[in-house]
């Protein structure tokens, strides 16, 4: 049997291998979820928005167990990353470095906060491309970030695993002995 060095990479004869219940989870919350904010996106007329909330069902449905995929994440990112395209297209308009300027600040703005999610950057991206104001803030982005939250609670906790993960176990996972990253070598 082959061992999983890389967490979440999975060999066909690997014991950490999804079963075919979590995999059917995971393909009806994906679908349910990004069906919801697909609609709200066209309804809003932003289909831009659609692949961040997709890449954001990625680690929803099918990692809910890492960090950036825990309901503050989820949410504070995709918010704090529209108030920063938001922001930038209203200051400064629609350019090349406009758009690299606000997918940079909502990265470093989520940093700062703890609320990294990576879709985020994608989100910031389209608040400047497709020109929006800040009622895009509230409307789609939080909303669809909601949704997808509530989709994620509703479907992860049907099976084996539990969403949204306490803190205190993401720590546990992440360190071995002596708080140190999981696969260092102790002194």
């Amino acid at each position: 049997m082959l061992s999983c060095k890389i967490p979440g990479w999975f060999h066909r004869d690997c014991a950490c291998r999804p079963d075919y219940r979590q995999v059917i989870i995971a393909v009806v919350g994906s679908f349910a979820g990004i069906a919801a904010v697909s609609y709200l996106s066209m309804n809003y007329s932003v289909p831009l928005l659609v692949p961040s909330f997709g890449a954001s069902a990625v680690l929803l449905y099918a990692a809910c167990h890492v960090p950036m995929a825990q309901p503050r994440n989820v949410v504070g990112g995709h918010l704090i990353s529209a108030v920063a395209g938001v922001t930038v297209y209203q200051l400064l308009g629609l350019t090349w470095w406009s758009l690299a300027l606000a997918v940079t600040l909502a990265i470093g703005a989520m940093m700062f906060t703890d609320t990294l999610h990576p879709p985020g950057g994608a989100t910031a991206f389209a608040a400047v491309f497709t020109t929006q104001d800040y009622s895009f803030v509230l409307s789609p982005v939080l909303l669809g970030a909601v949704i997808l939250v509530s989709v994620a609670m509703a479907v992860n906790n049907v099976g084996i695993k539990k969403y949204p993960v306490k803190v205190s176990e993401l720590l546990t996972r992440e360190t071995g002995p002596n708080n140190r990253p999981a696969g260092v070598p102790v002194d």
